[in-house]
């Protein structure tokens, strides 16, 4: 799932300024947060969505009969939305491979659209393994199902909503390389650019292994700053601000197509799994790993976020053009 440093086990560059900042000023009183009424995210449901999916699929690589049933999971329980299957071909090290990604559309109000998107498959190169992904591709297709529910049960009000299920983020290889990752957010940026969907994305908000039992999300310096203060602000008012942005580092991730076409992206995601980091691509990032609360507040946040980007709470003014 991630490329950190030139390795694949991590898609970032940690940095410990803040912690340093910490101890060389003693006790430092923080400021106490503010709340707002918000609606609370039901992450139990998420989890529940989430292990129906990894039990059902297994490791979900390419050309991998649970591959193959992620897809007709997805497609299921899409079926009465407005559900698109973009199938591509993509060259890789182990040679042309069909992907497919699933964009599923929540019409609005109002003009603009706020994507919020996760990939669902897991890695090739783990393919002799039982690797089934549970945090990293399993939680976030779960959170994303749940916010479907959601958003069925009270349609956008303001701008749309698209939910996308990106193929190919991992990379086929052991060595993650910009020519072999991202293979389905790659296609899909390039393909929006060219037919002008593009212009219509005020808000790209990517969602990463944030099912941990020990969430800690980090700030990614490669996303929008605009865009991590609006999260940063709705983790506030919804009273989760002590699981966001402690630490920041440097992310390549599904984002970044978007980030280099001048999308305002955010990249929701908590690199450091189990004790460090030792269940990141690993037969055990297993079901067991995962909590209802970190689904929950990281699903309470991620739809604040989305009414304070409706009501134009930050200096990009997504609701207007870029």
């Amino acid at each position: 799932m991630l490329c950190v440093n030139g390795k694949v086990l991590k898609r970032v560059r940690s940095s410990a300024l803040a912690l340093l900042v910490g101890l060389g000023a003693g006790c430092i009183a923080l400021p106490a947060q503010t709340t707002t009424p918000h609606a609370t995210f039901d992450g139990a449901k998420a989890l529940a969505y989430t292990h129906s999916f990894v039990t059902e699929t297994g490791p979900r690589f390419n050309g991998s009969p649970g591959l193959a049933k992620a897809q007709s999971f997805l497609k299921s329980y899409f079926a009465k939305d407005q559900l698109q299957d973009d199938t591509f071909t993509s060259t890789t090290p182990a040679g042309p491979q069909l992907m497919h990604n699933f964009i599923v559309r929540f019409p609005g109000k109002r003009d603009g659209v706020i994507v919020l998107a996760t990939h669902y498959e897991t890695n090739y190169w783990l393919r002799d393994i039982p690797f089934v992904g549970a945090n990293d591709g399993g939680a976030t297709t779960g959170l994303l199902m749940q916010i479907a529910s959601d958003l069925r049960a009270h349609p956008p009000q303001g701008m749309s909503v698209w939910l996308v299920f990106f193929d190919g983020e991992e990379s086929v290889g052991s060595q993650w390389t910009d020519a072999d990752s991202l293979y389905g957010s790659r296609h899909l940026a390039a393909k929006w650019q060219a037919d002008g969907t593009l212009s219509k994305v005020k808000a790209f908000l990517l969602t990463d292994m944030i099912g941990d039992k020990s969430l800690d999300i980090q700030r990614d310096t490669n996303s929008t700053p605009w865009l991590v203060d609006t999260v940063q602000k709705a983790a506030g008012q919804t009273g989760n601000g002590a699981y966001f942005f402690k630490e920041t580092n440097t992310v390549s991730d599904d984002h970044m197509p978007f980030v280099k076409r001048g999308v305002p992206c955010v990249d929701i995601i908590d690199i450091d799994y189990g004790p460090n980091d030792s269940y990141h691509h690993t037969a055990q990032d297993t079901l067991d790993k995962l909590s209802a609360h970190s689904l929950t507040i990281s699903g309470t946040v991620i739809e604040q976020t989305i009414r304070l980007l409706d009501n134009g709470a930050s200096s990009g003014s997504p609701a207007g053009t870029r």
